[in-house]
């Protein structure tokens, strides 16, 4: 039995491979490398996992269903963690077409490849951002989320409302997992404090939106990675007391269940900008900028639910995730002097 990572040369799915592998889990990597952001990235990422015997990596797209079923069918997939999508809010606003495909019909090919192969457990990635326009603080699975802000955002809704669709009609045992803001080592350059490393250590200003007046539930790696693979072998069952005129979003008389996970701490931008600098040991040069489109103000993630049914919370301070990532910056890009 394997277990396939869909976009495994990602920032999640990369930490997650590494993680199964070392236990001495059989893995299938499946990814595009496309060029979103430095393909050299993924392909240091990727030779890393490929130094493990019992890793077998596919370079194809999830928009390929044949090649898909394929690998379902010869590695007798029987669970399987979808972590491949185009990611990013603001490059929505740019390239939507880019989204229906990785997030939509690529989605849609995983589904019908779980179908077929009768997996034991579908994990997929979901996000904070399908919160939307929603104020109410924490963030809670039990909560509607029907005024999404961005495509992207709808996208990952999307994906909610396909998995239970397949679940209701075919009994696939389906996890949605709404990340919070996650960030450490081998992370995404698309991802503003990645963008803040590289501008301060090169003496560059950063661009800091709705004038610094945000707060975000950072979620380091590992804490992630932990919760993902907790669940892995905890598919969802019915809900028998799932009440249809009170209806739970969160989980369904199907075998259908949704997490969040983050931190429940959420940290105002500056104090997170304020300790970058204190890992870096530089200064940043701030500009301040007006709140962009498709950007929220605040993220917090209630994550009673998780802890509950796993017996885990993410913890990971700040101060000691924000070390290790510039410690991994500065060997892997340099200082900038």
């Amino acid at each position: 039995m394997s277990i396939l990572i869909t976009g495994s040369a990602g920032f999640i799915g990369y930490h997650l491979a590494l993680r199964l592998l070392e236990s001495g889990a059989k893995v299938v990597g499946y990814d595009n490398l496309n060029d979103y952001y430095a393909v050299t990235l993924k392909q240091d990422r990727l030779k890393q996992l490929q130094n493990y015997p019992n890793y077998h990596h596919y370079t194809a797209d999830l928009c390929d269903h044949e090649q898909l079923n394929r690998v379902f069918g010869e590695h007798e997939i029987r669970v399987a963690v979808n972590l491949a999508a185009q990611a990013g809010v603001r490059y929505s606003l740019q390239n939507p077409r880019a989204y229906a495909d990785s997030n939509l019909t690529g989605f849609l090919n995983v589904l019908e490849a779980c179908r077929t192969y009768k997996i034991d457990h579908l994990i997929y990635a979901s996000s904070s951002s399908v919160y939307g326009a929603n104020t109410k603080m924490p963030f809670s699975t039990d909560d509607p989320v029907d005024h999404p802000v961005s495509l992207y955002a709808a996208t990952k809704k999307a994906n909610e409302l396909m998995a239970h669709s397949y679940s209701h009609l075919y009994g696939i045992p389906v996890t949605g997992l709404r990340f919070f803001t996650v960030y450490g080592p081998w992370g995404r350059p698309d991802m503003a404090y990645f963008s803040f490393t590289r501008n301060i250590l090169e003496g560059k200003p950063i661009q800091v939106f709705n004038e610094g007046k945000m707060r975000r539930d950072f979620t380091y790696i590992d804490d992630i990675v932990e919760g993902i693979v907790r669940l892995l072998d905890r598919p969802p069952a019915p809900n028998k007391d799932w009440d249809r005129e009170n209806p739970d979003p969160s989980t369904s008389y199907a075998p259908y269940k949704v997490y969040n996970i983050g931190n429940n701490s959420p940290v105002e931008l500056m104090t997170f900008i304020r300790t970058l600098e204190e890992s870096l040991g530089t200064r940043a040069d701030i500009e301040f900028k007006p709140m962009q489109p498709g950007d929220v103000q605040a993220t917090f993630a209630d994550i009673d639910a998780l802890q509950r049914d796993v017996g885990f919370r993410p913890s990971t301070p700040i101060s000691e995730g924000l070390r290790k990532f510039a410690d991994w910056y500065v060997g892997y890009y340099g200082s900038g002097s």
